[in-house]
């Protein structure tokens, strides 16, 4: 579609892209398959994803975004253009596009993003924080003079802002995320359990019996992988409060983020959390009854936005329309979220 206008989740984990008038019309793992000998790209996504772990020694398999940026430039510029040109042509008119950044994002990390995404076929590259397109995504209006909080627990990152008048009353950004969850899981199978298992294993087995409160009792779940002794094949009962416990230590540091960013914010801000409650939003918060325990353990509600892992993406596609410089600052969407309130 010539003229196309995009909005770009650069996540740790997946890449989703949005397309005016469309919707979500991408959503595919971060990773490539390049063949270890030409350094030809073989596969991007999805089919790339399914061979981690089983991949011949011809073939490596790379995750080309680390903690929400670029950690392989050429990779990432490679990975981008395969998904940019699975969405949209651009033989006379490259499209535009908004694309998210945490807000932890260094100076020489925003330039590389920007020089992959032009050099990915993008005309125009608007820049966006994560935690300002969540709560665009999720439908907040933060364009009035009442405070909304979000926090969005992404794979590699975890952005909390409270927002007011369309811009930030106070923030924090974590480069900690739902891996550190898989990481905690694989160690502690490999510990308690004798059993050595691929990150994919211990994503399933976060998905299925992962908990932040209230493990139902007796659940487990049957692991499989190799034994850290004898190096056989064996599958492994696997309890759901194993997992519980083994987590915690990421979710108590996400606790700490958004108790620091309450405590950071005016007083009569935090009395409209309290009334409204704080939406999550990022693949993380669909973690088993993560809303649950970060409610209990700040005193008023919060709720899962619907399609939380698609807000972010959503959101930079909505921005894109009052967007027209190519570097986003957060003055820039102040001013320009005036108009789209208005829309």
């Amino acid at each position: 579609m010539a003229g196309a206008k995009l909005g770009i989740d650069l996540g740790t984990s997946k890449v989703a892209i949005y397309m005016e008038g469309a919707g979500i019309v991408l959503r595919e793992p971060a990773v490539i398959a390049v063949d270890c000998v030409t350094d030809r790209m073989i596969c991007g996504g999805q089919e790339a994803y399914e061979m981690i772990g089983r991949e011949p020694p011809s073939i490596k398999v790379v995750a080309p975004l680390e903690h929400g940026t670029i950690s392989d430039y050429d990779y990432a510029e490679r990975m981008l253009k395969h998904f940019v040109r699975q969405v949209c042509s651009y033989r006379f008119f490259k499209p535009r596009a908004t694309i998210s950044v945490p807000t932890s994002v260094t100076e020489a990390e925003t330039r590389s993003v920007i020089q992959a995404i032009t050099a990915a076929g993008i005309r125009q590259a608007t820049l966006i924080e994560e935690h300002v397109a969540a709560a665009i995504g999720a439908g907040l209006d933060i364009s009035q003079p009442h405070a909304t909080m979000v926090v969005d627990f992404g794979a590699g990152t975890t952005d909390a802002a409270v927002l007011s008048v369309g811009g930030i009353a106070a923030q924090a950004s974590l480069r900690t995320g739902s891996n550190d969850l898989d990481d905690s899981i694989v160690r502690m199978l490999r510990t308690e359990y004798n059993l050595l298992v691929g990150k994919q294993t211990a994503e399933r087995v976060k998905k299925n019996i992962g908990y932040a409160v209230d493990v139902p009792k007796g659940l487990t779940m049957d692991v499989p992988g190799r034994d850290s002794v004898s190096g056989l094949p064996v599958v492994r009962t696997v309890s759901a409060d194993a997992v519980h416990d083994c987590i915690q230590e990421t979710l108590n540091v996400l606790d700490a983020a958004i108790h620091g960013v309450l405590e950071n914010c005016p007083p009569d801000l935090v009395g409209d959390i309290y009334t409204d409650g704080i939406v999550l939003t990022g693949g993380g918060a669909l973690l088993h009854n993560l809303d649950k325990r970060l409610s209990h353990y700040i005193g008023t509600e919060c709720r899962v936005a619907d399609c939380p892992a698609d807000c972010v993406a959503t959101g930079t596609g909505m921005a894109l329309r009052y967007m027209g410089s190519t570097m986003y600052s957060v003055n820039q969407f102040e001013y320009d979220f005036a108009e789209w309130a208005d829309d």
